[in-house]
């Protein structure tokens, strides 16, 4: 069943097969969508401020990678650490921001294929380690509890986030299959984003009332008012960049 977003209280995500079955989803999508690429399409800007599709490529290797971080260590992570802080949204924003530059300078040269193949293992990956503490604390933020199956969530949702990215560089539209879960997902997984009000939204309202795909867009700051800065590294990646950059591994 659908749900609104009319408030950004939702069901605990119990069931695992929903979530996952969303999750794994994202991650094929993402695989196909990078199956259209060439080497000039990789060099295409996306919705995200100074990222080209091969920068995007990238970063969900280096995503994926930090959510089994994020899951050795939690509930004690870098990750929990942040978000225990209870900072504003745009606060945690900027130092997320700072970390993905750095991860993605630091980030060893390969094709974005590559990139895309390793993000795509250690996604499948994470998504097999999860169901045996689904229920497990993962993280707090000020009085919410997000659990591990919360987490999972959160991923699911950027992973369709960043699909729609991709789709975007190559002049494609992009829609999950199941928006409803992408958004129960969002809510439940990113408490310090919630999903704004519509008239906050950029292109007016009657094509978006009740869509919950809207609602994920908006809620990611891909949807806003004309004159905001969209997602993404924006001007800390550029700096970084600047950097000689050091090799992982």
């Amino acid at each position: 069943m659908e749900r609104t977003h009319s408030s950004d209280v939702t069901a605990p995500l119990s069931q695992p097969v929903p979530v996952l079955a969303a999750f794994y989803d994202d991650v094929t999508a993402i695989c196909r969508l990078a199956e259209r690429f060439d080497a000039e399409s990789w060099g295409a800007q996306t919705p995200c401020p100074e990222w080209r599709a091969a920068d995007l490529a990238g970063h969900l290797h280096c995503v994926a990678d930090d959510f089994h971080e994020y899951l050795d260590e939690a509930p004690v992570s870098r990750y929990a650490r942040l978000m225990a802080t209870g900072a504003h949204p745009d606060t945690l924003g900027r130092k997320l921001a700072r970390q993905n530059a750095a991860e993605l300078a630091a980030l060893a040269d390969a094709p974005p294929q590559e990139h895309i193949a390793a993000f795509a293992a250690s996604a499948r990956g994470y998504a097999s380690r999860v169901t045996a503490v689904w229920d497990l604390p993962h993280h707090q933020y000020r009085d919410t509890v997000v659990t591990v199956a919360d987490m999972v969530g959160a991923a699911c949702a950027e992973w369709h986030l960043h699909a729609w990215d991709l789709a975007k560089a190559l002049g494609l539209e992009y829609r999950p299959a199941d928006a409803a879960a992408v958004l129960a997902c969002w809510r439940r997984g990113m408490p310090h984003r919630p999903v704004p009000p519509r008239s906050r939204w950029r292109g007016g309202l009657s094509s978006r009332t009740g869509d919950p795909w809207h609602a994920v867009l908006a809620a990611s700051g891909r949807l806003g008012p004309p004159g905001l800065a969209k997602v993404g590294t924006g001007s800390a990646r550029s700096r970084l960049a600047r950097l000689r950059k050091p090799r992982r591994g």
